[in-house]
């Protein structure tokens, strides 16, 4: 199969299970279960789930024991994206093509959805932790690798500086903090995660960290490059908000094109952390160019 019959047989994978959690987790109420579903099942790309499973695979793990983790790395990405839009925040209206879930539920009951798929993810990596008695150890690694990149230490740290800076002039050691820890840090914890469940070795282990190190950062430029150039059609949210919060972004300081160049660097740095890795890599190695490709 090519790169994208791959990436889609995972994102399938990934969805089905997704589902399947939230049936199991259904018995809460409805309204909230309803404002939980429209944000996880409004067509995301999956990427950072997609990484923690071809991480897991690359060495030598089985999917089926990681994709909980998986679905929960998606959750906790979910929650962050409600909470990011809300009025309080970045107050966007669209997100995937559809209204943002505030505009739908109301404030308060995003608020708790995004708090719902938060604790959930837990529920559910501990509910999987306990099914693998003799990798307990290594579930509980990869799941507090998950956790810190999400907390102050992570990505709420990075949305923390994010707020602080709006309007100010930003400087280069700032902005690396604030994209390295907003968006970065839980895409370095889903390959991390996904290479913690099997006993590979600190150097294994740190070069998918590096990999994840640098295409996290890339990830977040093209984001702050596609909010220039980028439409609404194509990627389902409303363009120039950056520069209309007065954000801290890689072309407000740098410009397009250094930004671009800056981008490609960090995708061909991330690809050679996996050159030990020989052709087993060749799926995380062109996602990491679909990344640098993307349009939305």
């Amino acid at each position: 199969m090519n790169f994208n019959e791959l990436y889609n047989n995972k994102l399938a994978l990934v969805e089905d299970a997704l589902k399947r959690l939230m049936e199991q987790h259904g018995d809460c109420p409805p309204t909230l279960l309803k404002a939980m579903n429209y944000s996880l099942f409004a067509g995301g790309k999956r990427i950072r789930p997609v990484l923690l499973l071809a991480a897991h695979e690359l060495v030598g793990g089985n999917i089926e024991e990681s994709m909980a983790l998986a679905c929960g790395l998606e959750m906790i990405h979910t929650y962050s994206l409600i909470h990011d839009d809300l009025p309080a925040m970045d107050d966007d209206d669209l997100r995937r093509g559809m209204p943002t879930n505030h505009k739908v539920f109301g404030e308060g009951m995003a608020i708790l959805a995004g708090d719902g798929l938060l604790n959930l993810a837990y529920e559910v990596f501990l509910e999987n932790a306990m099914k693998y008695p003799h990798k307990l150890e290594r579930h509980v690694r990869a799941a507090f690798a998950i956790a810190r990149a999400a907390g102050i230490h992570g990505m709420i740290g990075g949305q923390v500086a994010d707020l602080e800076q709006e309007g100010k002039e930003v400087k280069p050691d700032v902005l690396f903090y604030i994209h390295t820890h907003k968006t970065g840090a839980l895409i370095e914890a889903a390959v991390r995660a996904g290479a913690i469940l099997e006993p590979i070795g600190e150097d294994v282990e740190d070069a998918i960290a590096k990999y994840g190190q640098k295409l996290g950062l890339a990830f977040q430029i093209v984001d702050d490059i596609l909010d220039v150039t980028g439409d609404a059609a194509s990627m389902g949210k409303n363009p120039n908000r950056d520069q209309a919060h007065q954000k801290a972004t890689f072309p407000a300081l740098y410009g397009l094109k250094e930004s671009q160049r800056m981008a490609q660097e960090l995708i061909d740095q991330a690809v050679s952390h996996l050159d030990c890795f020989g052709k087993d890599a060749g799926f995380l190695k062109e996602l990491a160019r679909y990344v640098l490709k993307r349009q939305k």
